[in-house]
């Protein structure tokens, strides 16, 4: 295929691999970052292109590839490993909000808070933050679906009003 032709192949693809790397990275700006690193990857391997191969399915895997390769590069560099001879930063204890008397005094208001709420608000909203699913509430409380997210929702919001000092 002529260096032309690959060209105008490519450029008719860009809508395509816009919308791909939308889905990919549900951000705008990374996605043109990711349509960019793809068009010059593709034009810098126009030679190992070969004429029988479907050409759309052929830049897409290298899209892929460059997004999967990027999230792992991104993923290795959030890893901090402990070198320390003792391994002394893996004992220390994560970020509880305890660590200081103004973290604790948070905590503590922010129960009290939770607790002030009616049984109806309080039980669902303090069940969707121990991890339970809101059909699990729905099902042990033996409420409709919607009835418990709304009761999460409004108990939400007025936590913020409570506590919007906070923020």
């Amino acid at each position: 295929m002529s260096s032309k032709k690959f060209q105008s192949r490519l450029m008719a693809l860009q809508n395509n691999l816009l919308n791909f790397a939308y889905i990919l990275t549900s951000n705008k700006d990374d996605a043109y970052d990711l349509l960019q690193d793809t068009t010059l990857k593709a034009l810098d391997n126009e030679d190992k292109y070969v004429d029988n191969v479907n050409f759309k399915g052929w830049v897409f895997t290298i899209m892929r590839n460059i997004f999967i390769n990027n999230y792992r590069k991104v993923v290795r560099s959030a890893t901090i490993i402990d070198q320390t001879e003792d391994l002394y930063h893996l004992n220390l204890p994560q970020d509880s909000g305890f660590d200081s008397p103004e973290g604790s005094y948070a905590a503590k208001e922010i129960n009290e808070a939770i607790n002030s709420f009616p049984d109806e608000y309080r039980i669902p909203f303090s069940m969707h933050v121990a991890g339970y699913k809101y059909n699990e509430i729905a099902e042990e409380m033996n409420l409709p679906l919607g009835t418990v997210k709304s009761r999460i929702f409004f108990a939400r919001k007025k936590l913020q009003v409570i506590l919007k000092d906070y923020r």
